[in-house]
């Protein structure tokens, strides 16, 4: 790739590179799914979800785009007995990015917001994370993901 074509990397990728944490940086439209480089599922794509709880306030849930959260589950996971999407125009305020641009590892850098991530996520090789702009993304292993923003793996996608 020649300089010109080469992406600059995202503040997360930065994060990322300076916590020695093995991640890709990509470039993808998660909504385009027909452009999808090749390798990569729209089930290997995960979004975050901010919320807020009745009792602890702000709280972010991780799951594949393919999924649907449940706020039920959510709420008692966290020690709420109710949690709610937070509204987008408080969206930027809260966690410091628009929307399609929240990323677990830079609301944990600036937030410190409890992260919770689907369990389904745990068995995976590798997840697609937003990288904090709008189009890029990060290709990250799971775990190491969970342990360095501090998350837990949980049950919190509605059954079908």
């Amino acid at each position: 790739m020649s300089k010109k074509e080469k992406l600059k990397k995202t503040l997360v990728e930065q994060i990322l590179d300076r916590a020695n944490i093995a991640h890709q940086g990509l470039s993808l439209n998660a909504l385009e799914t027909s452009l999808l480089p090749e390798g990569i599922d729209y089930s290997d794509i995960y979004k975050t979800l901010a919320l807020i709880g009745d009792k602890t306030g702000p709280l972010i849930g991780i799951l594949p785009l393919s999924e649907h959260l449940n706020e039920k589950k959510l709420a008692q996971i966290s020690g709420n007995k109710k949690v709610q999407m937070i509204a987008q125009k408080e969206l930027q305020k809260t966690t410091g990015y628009i929307h399609g641009a929240n990323n677990p590892i830079g609301i944990w850098q600036t937030k410190k917001f409890p992260i919770y991530f689907d369990e389904i996520a745990k068995d995976r090789e590798f997840i697609i994370v937003s990288a904090g702009e709008i189009g890029r993304s990060v290709q990250v292993n799971p775990i190491q993901l969970a342990e360095f923003v501090h998350g837990q793996f949980v049950d919190i996608k509605t059954k079908e």
